[in-house]
């Protein structure tokens, strides 16, 4: 777990429509609540399958990936005017204290949390709490390390609902939602 990207050569597979059946457009929305004037991240967004969701529902959404490649494939596409590329780890992000309204994560948690009983603490959900306003919504979608791993990562590569709930909780997040389902998570944490 942590600290690993998606391979480049599959890319095309993160504009794969059949993605929502883990979480689709409605659900995340649901859970993330923007307002048209909110600043977001979309943390790992690779290719923008689901940056593009919730642009349309935001003032500025930053496309965070740690990958430049996944943001040429994103242009290359087309991203909506109000979509910002950033460069950069979760664990790095170069937004001032408390600049976000909200950010997401849908299916990329376990590439940059740190592994639960690890001795280190988890830099990336530290940093998250540092650039998320006071009241800011944290989504996260993930899979779940109680699936049984027949699509995405390994079971060793993934975190239980717990083991995440747990995370935010030590960085100082409030856990509002947490519905653990068959092959992934669904998480709404308040800073």
């Amino acid at each position: 777990m942590g600290f690993h990207t998606f391979p480049l050569e599959r890319a095309d597979e993160l504009e794969d429509p059949s993605r929502y059946r883990y979480c689709s457009r409605e659900e995340l929305l649901e859970l993330l609540d923007p307002s048209d004037d909110d600043v977001l991240a979309d943390l790992g967004s690779g290719t923008g399958f689901y940056t593009d969701d919730v642009a349309p529902f935001a003032g500025t959404v930053y496309a965070v990936d740690v990958q430049s490649a996944m943001h040429d494939r994103y242009r290359e596409k087309g991203a909506p005017e109000n979509v910002e590329f950033v460069t950069s780890g979760v664990s790095t992000l170069p937004f001032a204290e408390d600049e976000l309204d909200g950010a997401f994560s849908t299916m990329t948690h376990h590439e940059y949390a740190t592994p639960p009983g690890s001795a280190s603490s988890d830099d990336a959900l530290e940093e998250l709490a540092r650039v998320l306003r006071p009241g800011g919504r944290l989504v996260i979608v993930d899979w779940s390390g109680d699936g049984d791993g027949e699509d995405g990562p390994s079971l060793e590569e993934r975190f239980s609902v717990e083991e995440a709930v747990d995370g935010l909780e030590a960085a100082g997040f409030a856990v509002e939602i947490a519905r653990d389902r068959p092959e992934t998570f669904a998480l709404v944490a308040v800073r």
